[in-house]
């Protein structure tokens, strides 16, 4: 299992890296925020169809190797958290297919009706991130299990979570502020 995920993850990073590499190879200074909307353009040349088949293919690559991964640890998540009582997810097959094809479901649903992936990156850039680089170690600072956190370290924590809270909400707010006007204009 754990040679699979280093495996996949190196896949990912390598298909991220030529994915970048490619993209501005092939539309240089013009390379757009979400490089996806640069491919809606025709190439002119013989080798810009080439890369841009290359990036096109790359990106569909990551997709199959990492939907998978995502979904795995989401169905998991989800499963502990509606049932907590009930037996491994494994060995029903019932609530296991039905899971799995409740979140594939709703991912197809939420990929029709979302027109741009540069929201979704947005507001997961301004939650997931900023809950993972600063909300999570502020609060494990906060909780100090095995009393070893200073009294400046908590105040250090404290500080930490309550600008990343400010930070994220100004964030999404921001977030939805140019989605409505992006709508009305």
């Amino acid at each position: 299992m754990i040679s699979a995920v280093r495996m996949s993850l190196l896949l990912c990073a390598a298909i991220y890296f030529s994915i970048g590499i490619f993209g501005y190879l092939l539309f240089g200074e013009s390379t757009m925020d979400d490089i996806l909307v640069n491919f809606d353009r025709r190439s002119d040349t013989a080798m810009g169809a080439i890369l841009n088949d290359i990036v096109r293919l790359s990106y569909a690559l990551h997709l199959v190797l990492v939907y998978p991964l995502l979904n795995y640890s989401l169905r998991g998540n989800i499963d502990e958290f509606l049932f907590p009582r009930r037996p491994l997810l494994s060995k029903d097959t019932t609530r296991f297919v039905s899971l799995t094809l409740t979140l594939l479901a709703f991912t197809y649903i939420a990929a029709i009706a979302i027109p741009n992936i540069w929201y979704v990156f947005q507001f997961m850039g301004s939650t997931s991130a900023v809950s993972l680089a600063f909300i999570c170690p502020g609060a494990i600072v906060l909780r100090n299990v095995y009393n070893i956190a200073t009294k400046r370290d908590k105040i250090i924590a404290a500080v930490m979570v309550i600008l990343a809270v400010v930070t994220s909400v100004i964030a999404i707010l921001t977030n939805i502020y140019s989605l409505v006007r992006n709508r009305l204009a």
